[in-house]
């Protein structure tokens, strides 16, 4: 199997081409820094996607504007923080401001030449919106946890992806799906039989970070520790 066997290559967005840790770590500051400072960025980290998994789970159906909002004010009564409905709102306002990873926009503008390129995203239109002037590209299509009304990993979202790139004459072997969380993305994708290349953005400093962790072995097909390398990886191909 190499990169040049795909016509179409999937993305999940958060953590993948946009560095939502670093933008994370931003939004929480306030909030960190008023009512939990001894906390490092991995415990915080942490304690993020904690509430997030659970918060999506038990409100599918949610934007992910107000699921962060939601997280926030979980995380503030957690520290012993009094409750602030415009704090939580402005972190749920946050996306649009989270970085672009420097080595995406060049990556995306590369691959957009070879392939189609798609997003399946666990956010909202109008958060990916905001996000989407960072990324360099025009995308061929962006499915969002708002279409489906689930967040990944649940298998709707891959189904849904799979059925859209389906009707309009993609075969599911001709689909790469490009990923940093295992959680999130590589355990559905192999529930699916969808090819997946793992974007190991924490090879430096390990752990999950941001995402849930995961129990047993994640197979994946491809792994870079950045969007540079899997373009890099093409182009080497001739």
């Amino acid at each position: 199997m190499q990169l040049s066997d795909f016509r179409v290559l999937t993305f999940d967005c958060y953590g993948t081409l946009i560095d939502w840790e670093s933008g994370l770590r931003t939004a929480l500051a306030p909030l960190r820094n008023a009512a939990a400072p001894a906390l490092s960025d991995d415990a915080m980290l942490e304690a993020f996607a904690e509430h997030e998994s659970h918060q999506q789970a038990l409100t599918p159906a949610m934007p992910y504007s107000e699921v962060l909002a939601a997280v926030h004010r979980r995380l503030a009564a957690d520290w012993g923080a009094p409750p602030d409905p415009v704090a939580d709102a402005r972190f749920g306002g946050s996306v649009g401001e989270w970085p672009a990873f420097p080595d995406t926009p060049g990556a995306l503008r590369y691959l957009k030449q070879h392939f189609r390129l798609v997003i399946l995203s666990n956010v909202d239109h109008a958060s990916f919106a905001r996000s989407l002037p960072r990324l360099g590209v025009a995308f061929d299509a962006v499915y969002t946890a708002q279409d489906i009304g689930s967040y990944k990993p649940d298998a709707r979202n891959f189904a849904y992806l799979l059925d859209r790139l389906a009707a309009d004459g993609v075969a599911k072997h001709e689909v790469l799906h490009v990923a940093q969380s295992l959680f999130h993305d590589h355990v559905p994708a192999n529930a699916v039989g969808l090819a997946s290349a793992w974007i190991d953005r924490r090879h430096a400093t390990g752990g999950a970070g941001a995402t849930a962790p995961v129990n047993g072995t994640v197979r994946y097909d491809f792994r870079f520790t950045s969007m540079a390398a899997l373009a890099d990886a093409h182009r080497s191909l001739g």
